[in-house]
């Protein structure tokens, strides 16, 4: 079962799942925070295929999730499924309680209920605010969230640690790095951009263009996420109380970063995006804004030692498929 699977992240799991021959069940409430005919779209891909079925129904329609669970009994639960965006959480910071407290507390109840063998979902880089050390490890103090998105995520992740130690439900949290590629989401920079250079229109770069991101490519992050069904969490015998592990659990709970492991600087991407375009940018700089951070860069050691993940897409060749795929989907 795949929440979200209307969204970038989500549908494009599902549509791995589906080449793989797996039995998919997708769930999406298709909002209006984006273009739905976006949304619409990406579900076209997945309805073409026999082993695939789609439900549009929010998380906190409580009866229809139950249902759904019910019925289909699935063997493991991607929750994708939620309100994104930091600078959106400023403007409607309820649409983020909504979706990702209210509906991941109905995830979870389900899992617990219907004994699910694997809750994967979820998180993000946000989580790790105003820490300032570089990489960012899952073993740092995620303490000072900077946006009410980041707060809600890092909640999601105390929410399954208390799933996990009191019910046994296995979860694992996946941290990700601004995710980017084709079929993404209109409201990030290299959508925005591209649009904009295309119509000739002036690129707003925030923080004067002094940001660093670990931008990581669409196909690099499922291969992460299908990756966690090799290693279903399981209760730590070992577990030293007087050496407690930040990024592990005596409880079936895991939280791994997916990043590209190398960030490079807003200016680069956007260098590299002008390429790609044949096209120079018109820039108008901005100060940084509020609930942004300035710099990631994410550790992968961990993800790459217990899952054997490997990011393989450079900036270039991603941001080259993402303007190919864009030029093509809005020839109309």
């Amino acid at each position: 079962l795949i929440t979200g699977s209307a969204g970038f992240i989500g549908s494009a799991l599902s549509l791995h799942f589906l080449k793989k021959g797996h039995e998919v069940q997708g769930l999406d409430n298709h909002n209006n925070y984006y273009d739905p005919f976006l949304k619409k779209s990406r579900v076209d891909r997945l309805i073409k295929y026999s082993n695939y079925k789609h439900h549009k129904i929010d998380l906190n329609n409580i009866k229809s999730l139950e249902k759904v669970f019910n019925n289909f009994k699935p063997d493991a639960v991607f929750n994708l499924a939620a309100q994104a965006g930091v600078r959106y959480s400023i403007e409607n910071p309820r649409a983020y309680i909504n979706t990702n407290i209210s509906g991941f507390l109905n995830i979870l109840e389900n899992c617990k209920k219907f004994k699910i063998k694997h809750l994967v979902y979820a998180s993000t880089s946000s989580v790790y605010g105003l820490n300032t050390s570089i990489p960012f490890s899952e073993y740092n103090e995620v303490g000072h969230p900077l946006s009410l998105y980041a707060v809600t995520k890092r909640s999601n992740e105390l929410m399954a640690h208390s799933y996990s130690s009191l019910y046994g439900l296995p979860t694992t949290g996946l941290r990700f790095f601004t995710v980017y590629g084709p079929w993404g989401r209109p409201d990030m920079a290299l959508f925005k951009f591209t649009k904009s250079i295309l119509k000739d229109e002036h690129i707003h770069v925030f923080n004067n263009g002094n940001h660093t991101r670990d931008f990581t490519y669409i196909d690099d992050i499922v291969s992460g996420i299908s990756s966690t069904l090799k290693k279903v969490p399981k209760k730590n015998l070992n577990w030293d109380t007087n050496k407690i592990d930040l990024s592990s659990s005596k409880a079936p709970w895991q939280i791994y970063n997916i990043g590209n492991n190398k960030p490079i600087k807003l200016l680069k991407y956007i260098e590299a995006l002008e390429k790609s375009l044949g096209k120079k940018a018109k820039i108008k700089f901005l100060p940084l804004q509020p609930g942004d951070v300035q710099d990631t860069h994410a550790d992968i050691k961990k993800i790459k030692k217990d899952l054997k993940y490997k990011p393989k897409v450079s900036i270039l060749e991603g941001i080259e498929k993402f303007v190919y795929w864009y030029k093509n989907f809005y020839s109309n």
